[in-house]
């Protein structure tokens, strides 16, 4: 198993492919992910990778009242558009 270093506040990363979702601070190198009517869709948060930094999708599952990981991408805009297909 991977060990997972959270790589330090560099910064809201900036999407690209998709203007109707933004990003809220949520703790250093954690963002929520928020639809174009606020509701959130998950978070995203950026993990430190000798490559450079990596960005996991993360949702909330109600039933087990944990986060689950749904991938690590090399592009934020690709971990939320993991986020609002994964819906």
């Amino acid at each position: 198993m991977p060990t997972v270093i959270e790589a330090g506040p560099s910064g809201t990363p900036r999407l690209t492919s998709n203007p109707r979702v933004h990003l809220v601070a949520a703790a250093p190198a954690l963002w929520r992910v928020l639809d174009h009517a606020g509701v959130v869709i998950g978070h995203l948060q950026e993990i430190a990778h000798p490559g450079g930094s990596r960005f996991r999708a993360r949702r909330f599952h109600a039933p087990s009242h944990a986060f689950r990981d749904l991938g690590d991408f090399w592009s934020a805009d690709d971990a939320v558009e993991c986020l609002r297909f994964a819906r």
